[in-house]
């Protein structure tokens, strides 16, 4: 069965993922499973060196696992803790998932190219929709939370679905593009028709969306994506191959 990842390296910034990653699986009546990667450093090391480093490791993933299952109604929570890349684990369980979830920044110590490199290329390389989730601390409840955002000007359907899909589990209006192709004005409508409780509205700007959806193809280093990632002021879902 698909399950929610969420990428946890108990930083103020993966603190805040896990809010949204405990959201989106009550939201969707899934299991949330709590990732953690390590590895040593600096080339080869003695044992116990090896494993203190790994008992620190398990205590940061029993952490955020704990705080899932302590802030959750009865979620389902798991565990999985690598040795190795972060990004490389969290490509490999993308395969199984509905969808990961990661902090803006805190994976990574590497200079922020993309976003936080780990939370960039999880993005745009992952097998199933990626929400990066932007900002540290825990995630501030809106009175009147905002519209989920197309960011696309011509999205493919995968972004529409996921789009309304969001905006229907969070009860919240869709915006959409202002100017759209006659085809994609009638995708819109047909989906806006399956979803008769989303309301649909034009976008205007990000500065109060809940979260903006882009399409992968558009996640290139100098991409709409890539822009979003580094400068929105909420989650950015990156959807689609």
């Amino acid at each position: 069965m698909k399950h929610i990842v969420l990428g946890y390296d108990g930083s103020a910034f993966s603190m805040q993922a896990l809010d949204w990653a405990l959201d989106e699986a009550e939201l969707r009546g899934l299991s949330l499973t709590v990732a953690h990667a390590w590895q040593w450093p600096y080339g080869e090391a003695p044992e116990e060196a090896r494993s203190h480093l790994r008992k620190a490791a398990e205590h940061v993933l029993w952490h955020g696992a704990d705080c899932a299952r302590h802030t959750s109604s009865g979620l389902t929570v798991e565990t999985d803790l690598h040795e190795g890349p972060a990004a490389e684990r969290l490509l490999e369980l993308s395969h199984e998932a509905a969808l990961v979830v990661v902090g803006s920044r805190g994976l990574s110590a590497l200079p922020r190219a993309v976003v936080g490199s780990v939370a960039g290329y999880v993005a745009t390389h992952a097998h199933c929709p990626v929400i990066v989730v932007r900002g540290p601390g825990p995630l501030p409840a809106a009175s009147q939370p905002g519209p989920v955002v197309v960011a696309d000007r011509d999205p493919d359907g995968v972004v529409l679905d996921f789009a309304f899909e969001e905006a229907a589990l969070r009860r919240l209006p869709l915006a959409a593009p202002a100017e759209l192709s006659a085809d994609l004005s009638a995708d819109l409508s047909g989906r806006a028709a399956r979803h008769p409780g989303v309301p649909v509205q034009q976008a205007a700007d990000f500065g109060t969306a809940t979260l903006v959806v882009v399409g992968r193809r558009r996640a290139a280093p100098a991409g709409v994506a890539a822009s979003l990632l580094q400068h929105a002021p909420c989650p950015v879902a990156v959807v689609g191959g």
